[in-house]
């Protein structure tokens, strides 16, 4: 039996990169994992049917999130498959993770694409939380995946940047609000984490950034998904309103 055996947990943005590690660690844990996605079907589908070869429990859930009624189709699916797959339609974890970041230079991001990070990256987390409590007992746990970027500077990702800062103090204030129940709430940042994307398909750029960590390596996503699995964890009781980083030493100067 894992640590989260009996539990159960929604992970958005779960079907690659740093949420589908989370996924898969949680559900290793016992925990049965809604794996949440926008438009990629075909890789949610994956992580849901690796998890279950593995032994696992998960069942996949789409919504787009950042646009009208978001939050309502996320859960109404999420309750509905919990309902079919547990005994209960109560979810013991929450793991903010979906995000879009800009890449893009500050005189360059225009109201649009401004609006589109903060409705994702900062609106909907707020609104999945405010949602998650009325089916969340006491006890549970919310955690927000933010960005090394809210301590170290990139011009280019400051929009995202400032959107990454709101999920912090999402998990500060709210930490606070729900101690008396005992519902931890706290945010990870990772630093620069190989997520697939071409650019660690470069050798220079992958040295580049590899001199950031004070390991001198990129990071994993099951580093990331490891330090996620233990503030879901009953072990973690004590920490709440924390901001804990998870970029391998590249916040250190």
């Amino acid at each position: 039996m894992g640590t989260l055996t009996g539990k159960t947990a929604l992970v958005t943005g779960s079907s690659r990169g740093i949420g589908r590690a989370i996924a898969e660690r949680l559900a290793r844990e016992g925990a049965l994992v809604a794996v949440h996605y926008a438009r990629q079907t075909d890789t949610a589908n994956e992580v849901v049917a690796g998890i279950e070869a593995a032994g696992g429990a998960a069942f996949g859930v789409q919504a787009e999130l950042g646009v009208p009624g978001d939050v309502d189709t996320l859960f109404e699916a999420v309750e509905r498959k919990l309902k079919e797959r547990a005994s209960r339609a109560e979810l013991d974890i929450v793991v903010n993770n979906a995000g879009i970041m800009g890449g893009i230079a500050p005189e360059e991001v225009t109201p649009e694409l401004f609006d589109r990070l903060v409705a994702v990256n900062a609106k909907a987390p707020f609104f999945i939380t405010q949602r998650a409590l009325g089916m969340m007992p006491d006890g549970g746990r919310i955690i927000g995946i933010s960005s090394g970027l809210t301590r170290f500077a990139n011009p280019d990702e400051v929009a995202y940047a400032m959107t990454k800062g709101a999920l912090e103090q999402l998990a500060f204030h709210f930490a606070k609000h729900l101690g008396p129940r005992g519902i931890t709430v706290n945010s990870v940042a990772p630093g620069i984490t190989n997520n697939g994307s071409p650019v660690f398909d470069i050798p220079e750029a992958v040295a580049q950034m590899s001199e950031l960590s004070a390991f001198g390596r990129l990071g994993e996503p099951a580093d990331v998904a490891d330090v996620v699995a233990f503030l879901a964890s009953p072990d973690a009781r004590w920490i709440t309103g924390a901001f804990i980083d998870a970029s391998g030493g590249s916040l250190l100067g």
